[in-house]
């Protein structure tokens, strides 16, 4: 089965080729799929924000379509950045890591999680909405040059390191985005099944 990502960021279509590969799933872009604009993202929760996504793209292409919407909700900040992870402040990905590091600088509560929702929409009108999570820290300073987004700020006690400095093969299996797609494949099997 071929899904299209309803996302032409190439690291998380690498993460979610990886992933889905392991079904005998391709994925590819929007890009690719000849889907030139993206929605606006106006849900109040990762879930909402994944669905306008997987269903504006399937509507474009009339393919399975398959979005992502994930970020990192910290405690002290009330669940901030949340949905607006992406968008927390204009500029670049360490832009945001650094306006993060700001506002938190007075916080010593440092739990952290990393949410990812996963939402496919199929031509027949049914679909699929999940959700995964990965608990940690945030560090005072940056670790790591893997990874991307607020990864390098992003510390699991369990594995002793930041996302960034985590291999990707393990990241790929506890991430957020790795249970997602975790829940995801095994909703995906018992549409297959049924």
């Amino acid at each position: 089965m071929e899904f299209i990502l309803a996302s032409n960021n190439k690291k998380k279509l690498r993460e979610m080729e990886q992933i889905l590969s392991r079904e005998g799933c391709t994925v590819i872009s929007m890009g690719d799929a000849g889907i030139e604009s993206a929605p606006e993202e106006t849900g109040a929760t990762f879930e909402e924000n994944a669905w306008i996504k997987a269903k504006a793209a399937m509507e474009a292409s009339g393919k399975p379509c398959i979005a992502d919407d994930s970020g990192i909700a910290v405690d002290a900040l009330d669940g901030a950045p949340g949905v607006r992870s992406a968008r927390y402040c204009e500029g670049t990905d360490l832009d945001r890591v650094m306006f993060l590091l700001k506002n938190m600088e007075d916080k010593q509560d440092r739990t952290a999680r990393f949410v990812s929702a996963v939402a496919c929409a199929f031509p027949d009108g049914t679909s699929i909405v999940v959700r995964g999570e990965c608990e940690g820290q945030l560090l005072r300073e940056l670790r790591g040059e893997g990874g991307f987004g607020y990864d390098p700020i992003f510390y699991v006690p369990e594995e002793g390191c930041t996302f960034s400095e985590m291999a990707q093969e393990r990241k790929n299996v506890i991430s957020h985005r790795a249970r997602a797609m975790e829940a995801f494949v095994r909703e995906l099997r018992k549409k297959r099944e049924g």
